[in-house]
């Protein structure tokens, strides 16, 4: 089975997550009127922990993309920024009571960061070009935070052609 990419956009994406990206209609004017704050644009729903900053380091993937193992973060959102100015895939699944299903690929469009909502199914971190570079704001704390949902069938990941 083929699953077609779609581009990122906030009402897609609402089911799973949070789009960040410097679009807001009111953004706050700060330092001296020289930057913009797009502000909490990130449900940061953790429990059992404290939210954490890490730098993940991401080797680059193509498309096609076989994606084969979903995962989800049962005690908390995760958040990922990229830093470089590269699209990346992302891969989000519904539940369906502890199985992943309907799920659905999204391309980022280079300015925009994601933040998946607590215990949603989604694929592992995929740039699509170096350096894969991402800071990532999630859980800390003890206790498994992690599952994983090999698929029977791997789903082949692809650009709809034009």
């Amino acid at each position: 089975m083929t699953i077609f990419t779609e581009p990122l956009t906030a009402d897609a994406f609402a089911p799973f997550g949070d789009v960040l990206a410097a679009d807001s209609v009111n953004p706050k004017t700060i330092n001296q009127g020289k930057c913009k704050r797009h502000h909490d644009l990130a449900n940061l729903d953790l429990s059992n922990g404290r939210a954490g900053v890490s730098i993940f380091k991401a080797e680059p993937r193509e498309l096609p993309y076989t994606l084969d193992l979903v995962e989800r973060h049962p005690d908390g959102a995760q958040t990922f920024i990229p830093m470089s100015e590269h699209p990346f895939l992302i891969i989000v699944a519904s539940d369906d009571n502890g199985t992943p299903t309907n799920i659905r690929a999204f391309v980022s469009n280079g300015a925009q960061a994601i933040n998946f909502h607590r215990n949603t199914w989604h694929g592992v971190l995929t740039p699509l070009h170096a350096p894969g570079l991402f800071a990532v704001v999630d859980r800390i704390g003890t206790g498994p935070n992690l599952e994983e949902h090999w698929l029977e069938t791997p789903l082949r990941i692809e650009e709809p052609s034009l």
